[in-house]
């Protein structure tokens, strides 16, 4: 007969006690990093300034080929088609994505924002990180030049040719800087690319700078009665791109910016372009 005296007794209880609370810490550990993980797959959705709702931003006009006939909700147009697709991937089926419109320049600006995500054609730069955050580039677009078919620029074959010209670009964009780089320092401002688009159109400009989708545009719509595209600047490319604008710090950053990602390695931004804006690569470039 085997005899139990006090002290085993006692560690044979102290024993059993901690293998208790071992497994039952093991469980509940397990039950939190579930519980964890479940939050966290599904609290993106619950991160935006409408829970459950994707507002999405973008121009007031929005224009081809970016955006077809002014209607972002039709998902047709490139960028229209990018945000649905990011949308997809971050969680928000159609219907769960709002749209709303914003200038570019308080899109870009520091403070708080109505929006969760801004695509209007916003090259990604290192001043404009300090106030807003990106996701990786969507699309590297070229600069190109717009005059009117009869004007006396209108046959030039170089840069150097426009040196006289009164040039204008919209305001804080891209064009303006490439503008100011590539043909003369002396460049006329405008707040949006509408008013840009009537100042060539009523001549207080020679020629318009702006991204090489949006020039043919403002010739085919009109915008620019009897307006033609000069051709590409050389050296124009973006190199970093155009990135869809979040609030500083936003808590969406991530997935979104992840969601770029994929759709650029699966091959669907690829495709978008394909689709909306292969007639704009065959434009001819001045040096």
């Amino acid at each position: 007969m085997t005899l139990f005296t006090r002290k085993t007794t006692t560690r044979f209880m102290v024993a059993a006690l901690t293998f208790a609370t071992l497994m039952s810490g093991a469980a509940c550990g397990s039950g939190s990093s579930s519980a964890k993980d479940d939050t966290k797959s599904g609290a993106i959705t619950e991160e935006t300034i409408n829970p459950g709702t994707l507002t999405i931003a973008t121009g007031d006009p929005a224009y081809t080929p970016y955006v077809e006939d002014n209607d972002p909700e039709s998902g047709k147009g490139y960028e229209a088609a990018v945000a649905y697709a990011v949308a997809e991937k971050m969680g928000f089926s159609k219907d769960k994505v709002k749209w709303t419109r914003t200038s570019f320049d308080a899109a870009i600006a520091p403070g708080t924002k109505d929006f969760d995500m801004n695509i209007q054609q916003f090259s990604i730069t290192s001043e404009r990180k300090n106030a807003v955050d990106f996701t990786p580039s969507y699309y590297n677009s070229t600069q190109s030049l717009v005059v009117h078919k009869d004007s006396k620029y209108a046959s030039v074959k170089s840069l150097s040719e426009l040196k006289d010209a009164k040039i204008g670009a919209m305001v804080g964009s891209t064009s303006y800087t490439v503008a100011q780089d590539k043909l003369k320092k002396d460049v006329q401002t405008f707040n949006d690319n509408a008013t840009l688009a009537q100042a060539l159109d009523t001549n207080q400009i020679d020629a318009l700078v702006i991204d090489t989708p949006s020039a043919y545009n403002i010739v085919e719509s009109k915008q620019v009665k009897e307006g033609a595209v000069l051709g590409q600047i050389k050296g124009s490319e973006d190199p970093e791109g155009m990135g869809i604008v979040l609030p500083k710090d936003s808590k969406l950053t991530e997935a979104a910016s992840k969601a770029v990602t994929e759709l650029d390695k699966d091959g669907t931004l690829k495709k978008l372009q394909e689709q909306w804006l292969h007639e704009y690569t065959s434009t001819p470039t001045l040096g």
